[in-house]
């Protein structure tokens, strides 16, 4: 198995390098080679969110957090062994298939394995967690355009972004939905009409501008459970179940869903003392951050801490919380993983 296969990375990459190959390959995880194709272990986003929490450079070898004790299959397996692979692990996507040197042959996906009655068990079925979409907004960052269509029906492929928003997670079985609407909502709600959807919309109808939080205050006694929050005009490319799972396992009050973008600064930099001497000067140097997407979990006893009838940000919200030292989770994905159509230059990326 060459080391330029789309399914493997060599145990010397960087952790910035194999999430960077992740997102050009569409891939959940890779098969990890030594200098002799030899399997060492399993990257997957998973131990890329594992590496950020532990503060590590991702600028380091993924030698460092690879899975070494990773679910795999030896040449001449039989059906039964795939399937008790992916029915015991249901978060597992892809399996190795090795030889007995423990190289690579191929690569076996959880949807060939298992038929649509066994995909339609598995257990992450989001049926119970509500969605809110925000979509009351303007939209000022792709003005003039949004003066004549409001943002959220904004055409990406065959469909507007809210219709897209909204499928992604119905594939998780999630049938209940709450659209906040203000400016030309009346447009949003002709829209749905037109169409006899698989899930159920709720509108909220703004009389003024609430931000980014502030419309949730009008669902205190229809939420009861722990639901998303979403930006009308971002995707998120990501296991939906396994957020929840996140901020559930570790009682959070609130998550962030964030995406690790990396800049390169294309000149050199230089550090100066307090006299104005050079102390080094970096060539080039890359910078990674997490940023926050607009997509977030909340308990629904946060909504009684957003004023009644008052433009309130969802960053309110979070400083309310840290304020008082209530649970704020970071659930960091891929750059590659967000597509943000909020301003022209991203809508572009969005549509390529």
């Amino acid at each position: 198995m060459e080391k330029n296969n789309p399914n493997t990375v060599s145990l010397t990459t960087s952790i910035r390098e194999t999430v960077k190959k992740m997102d050009v390959e569409n891939k959940n995880s890779l098969v990890v080679i030594d200098d002799k194709n030899k399997v060492q272990g399993i990257f997957s986003d998973g131990d890329f969110r594992r590496a950020v929490f532990k503060g590590l450079d991702i600028s380091n070898e993924i030698s460092l957090v690879i899975n070494k004790k990773f679910k795999y299959l030896v040449k001449g397996y039989s059906k039964n062994e795939a399937r008790e692979i992916f029915i015991r692990n249901s978060f597992i996507q892809e399996v190795p298939i090795l030889d007995k040197n423990f190289e690579l042959i191929k690569i076996i996906k959880r949807n060939d394995v298992l038929n649509n009655e066994e995909l339609s068990l598995e257990k992450f079925n989001l049926k119970d967690v509500p969605v809110v979409i925000m979509a009351g907004g303007k939209g000022t960052r792709l003005d003039p355009f949004t003066r004549i269509l409001p943002k959220p029906l904004f055409p990406l492929g065959n469909k507007p972004i809210i219709s897209k928003i909204l499928d992604s997670f119905n594939k998780f079985n999630v049938n209940n939905f709450y659209i906040s609407i203000n400016d030309k909502g009346k447009m949003i709600k002709a829209y749905f009409k037109e169409y006899n959807l698989p899930y159920k919309i709720d509108f909220i109808e703004e009389d003024k501008k609430l931000g980014t939080a502030g419309s949730l205050q009008m669902l205190k006694d229809q939420i009861k459970s722990t639901f998303f929050v979403s930006n009308c005009d971002i995707l998120i490319h990501c296991h939906y179940p396994s957020i929840i799972e996140f901020h559930k396992k570790n009682n959070h009050d609130l998550t962030l869903v964030t995406s690790m973008r990396n800049y390169l600064i294309p000149y050199g930099v230089c550090n100066i003392d307090k006299s104005g001497q050079l102390i080094k000067m970096a060539e080039k140097p890359e910078y990674d951050f997490l940023v926050n997407t607009g997509l977030y979990v909340l308990e629904p006893k946060l909504i009684k801490l957003i004023p009644e009838n008052k433009s309130f940000d969802m960053s309110e919200l979070i400083n309310e919380l840290n304020k008082k030292n209530m649970k704020i989770g970071v659930f960091p994905v891929s750059e590659k993983s967000w597509i943000d159509v909020g301003q022209w230059k991203d809508f572009s990326k969005a549509i390529e």
